[in-house]
């Protein structure tokens, strides 16, 4: 009989346990979209580095060369195409812009730094004086960073967002449930779902502006306009995903909830919203991407100061930097969209994970 090294066992058993926590690792890096993370890891901990190397390579290696030869074709085709305002812009001129628009905001910044500083100093001087009927507080007006525009435009999206989920979660529910409800709303949803944000755009404004006659309360008419029809476009994923998931939960689950005699409000949230969470969640995350198309066009017409104004401004502006400037504008919208799906996944993510523990 072989006696096995107790030093062996204990390595194996380190071994295992560090793969336990790779794998458990592997789910968020998926949400993250990290997933080239797990193999780099496995391969330093020593599973089959060849393998390993190969789904690098796949996860990794492919996804940097693509961009690579984007970057290289992009760079040698765009001087070729000339326009109004000159040559497209290559990776190096809209990149150059970025430097720009980043110095831009610290500028600004420091402006609004001194403003404030030379107002306390001249209240200070005002109080010292015995004159405190002439302190003032004025906010600082000068125009919004690129900074301040893309954290408009999530806040209008995610505002519109929300109202479009407490609006659609609830009625595609009711219509998952009763067929009657489904027979009164599906009409609706055939209708209004394909209609433009610039056909609603009109109609939105002057209800705003109807109800909404000054500027002087929480929000701006620009930033309701916007907000608003991001709602009416964005919620009919999550309208239609919420009734699909509800009406396809197992029908011996809706038996055993009538045996049990459950009432409405504990059959939805202990039966209803756990069955159908994962087509609900399909339909946020859908939602989320075409309010975040929507915005820019509705920023554009609304002139909400985000960043589909700072598109409009930068292409009304003409300038040789304009075309540039709008690249740069158009890969933070791409980027931004890339990032609110993946914050949406996670949650959807966390979510089930909840459930299926």
């Amino acid at each position: 009989m072989t006696a096995i090294d107790p030093d062996t066992l204990n390595a194996e058993a380190r071994r295992a346990r560090l793969f336990t926590r790779i794998n458990k690792a592997d789910a968020w890096f998926q949400v993250l979209g990290l997933s080239w993370m797990t193999p780099i890891l496995k391969a330093i901990a020593g599973d089959n580095p060849r393998a390993q190397m190969k789904e690098i390579w796949r996860l990794l290696g492919v996804p940097v060369l693509a961009i690579g030869i984007f970057l290289v074709a992009w760079g040698t085709l765009a001087p070729k195409v000339q326009t109004s305002l000159g040559a497209i812009p290559g990776p190096a001129e809209v990149w150059e812009q970025v430097g720009n628009l980043h110095d831009d905001a610290i500028r600004e910044g420091e402006k609004e730094v001194e403003f404030y500083e030379r107002q306390e100093a001249r209240n200070a001087e005002h109080i010292a004086n015995g004159e405190p009927d002439k302190v003032r507080d004025r906010p600082y007006t000068g125009k919004p960073t690129y900074y301040d525009q893309i954290w408009t435009s999530i806040k209008t999206v995610f505002f519109g967002f929300l109202i479009a989920s407490i609006v659609a979660i609830p009625l595609g529910i009711m219509a998952g449930l009763s067929p009657t409800a489904n027979a009164a709303i599906n009409p609706m949803i055939q209708i209004f779902k394909p209609v433009s944000p610039l056909a609603w755009l009109p109609i939105v404004t002057m209800i705003v502006s109807a109800v909404y006659a000054t500027n002087d309360g929480m929000f701006s008419k620009s930033f309701l306009v916007s907000a608003i029809t991001v709602t009416l476009c964005s919620l009919w994923p999550t309208l239609i995903n919420t009734s699909l998931g509800v009406a396809s939960i197992d029908k011996d689950l809706v038996s055993v909830s009538k045996v049990l005699k459950m009432n409405t409000y504990t059959k939805i949230t202990k039966l209803v919203l756990p069955s159908a969470l994962p087509l609900i969640f399909t339909g946020l995350r859908l939602s989320l991407g075409v309010g975040w198309m929507v915005l820019i066009a509705a920023e554009m017409l609304a002139q909400n100061p985000g960043l589909g104004k700072f598109v409009w401004d930068e292409f009304q502006n003409g300038s040789s930097q304009s075309l540039a400037k709008i690249m740069v504008a158009v890969l933070t919208i791409g980027i931004i969209g890339f990032m609110l799906d993946r914050v949406m996944y996670a949650l959807q993510s966390m979510f089930t994970f909840t459930e299926q523990r």
